[in-house]
């Protein structure tokens, strides 16, 4: 169905407002923590999917990191594996671990890898065990109760943390037409695999590549203010008041830590946005409204 007069004249406003973004960020390095609702509902599968490809053909060079939870929860219980979290994590042996492979590796990355090449782009998916991309280290969890003098340190099996990534593998891509989709698997210097938070993968990622933009997919609006209300074009300094003054609590606070950890390790801005949103990471991107938080080292 053609467009009326209006809506063509709306279409051409908007593109006419991503100009200068797309001038501005061209040949940028733009990281992708890809999650939550985006990852379950078909329609926003597509307009992400869009999304990547979009950027790709653009000039950007989009770099995406994705999760998989639910998933992974989703398979265990099928298998009758019973899942147990601490502090969040879940602890993850030798079988559990071979689950998530078998789901982050495997399903979940090519899936994605499937969407965006349907969608006209060409990805490529790997886990941090591929080129030695996503060295790690095994995650010594500290446990404490209010009757305890000193905290216990738990041993939550094979979960790990970033020690350091073969930037090697992006510079081959960077030039290239490939779109690379990351499991966050990490690998040990004894070969064994460990899991790790997407979210931290992807920050780390950013800020090694000193990135553009690290984009983080949620499925709120953003980070919200006491009132209820977004709030954006925030700097580190005023994230860090709004941490000590209480704003920002509980489950959004490694969210946060992570997007400020990549700001001020030179990433030039952080976004968490609301990936419930069709089209999100280009709405965010390229308009001047976004649809979340922006935090940078000075107030934009």
């Amino acid at each position: 169905m053609p467009l009326n007069r209006q809506q063509a004249m709306q279409t051409a406003e908007v593109l006419s407002e991503a100009v200068p973004y797309i001038q501005r960020f061209v040949g940028k390095t733009i990281v992708i923590k890809y999650g939550g609702n985006a990852m379950t509902d078909e329609k926003l599968k597509n307009s992400f999917a869009r999304d990547i490809v979009m950027m790709k053909l653009i000039g950007l060079n989009p770099i995406v990191v994705h999760g998989g939870g639910p998933q992974i929860g989703d398979l265990l219980e099928k298998l009758n594996i019973e899942s147990h979290f601490i502090n969040g994590m879940r602890v993850t042996d030798s079988k559990t671990m071979d689950v998530v492979e078998m789901v982050l590796g495997g399903m979940v990355n090519k899936e994605i890898v499937g969407l965006i090449n349907n969608n006209g782009g060409k990805a490529i998916g790997l886990t941090g065990k591929d080129g030695h991309l996503l060295g790690a280290r095994k995650l010594r969890v500290k446990h404490k109760t209010p009757e305890m003098e000193a905290p216990e340190i738990i041993d939550i099996g094979h979960v790990g943390e970033v020690e350091h990534i073969n930037t090697a593998v992006f510079d081959m891509l960077a030039d290239s037409d490939f779109i690379p989709v990351i499991a966050p698997i990490g690998v040990g210097s004894d070969g064994s695999s460990y899991n790790i938070n997407a979210d931290l993968v992807a920050g780390k990622v950013a800020e090694v590549l000193k990135a553009e933009k690290l984009i983080l997919l949620t499925n709120i609006a953003g980070l919200l203010d006491k009132d209820g209300s977004v709030l954006t074009g925030l700097s580190t300094q005023q994230v860090d008041a709004l941490i000590e003054d209480g704003t920002i609590y509980g489950g959004m606070l490694p969210k946060i830590d992570c997007a400020l950890g990549a700001v001020k390790s030179g990433v030039t801005s952080a976004h968490i946005i609301d990936g419930r949103v069709e089209h999100s990471c280009l709405l965010e991107i390229f308009t001047d409204e976004g649809v979340g938080t922006l935090i940078s080292n000075s107030t934009l």
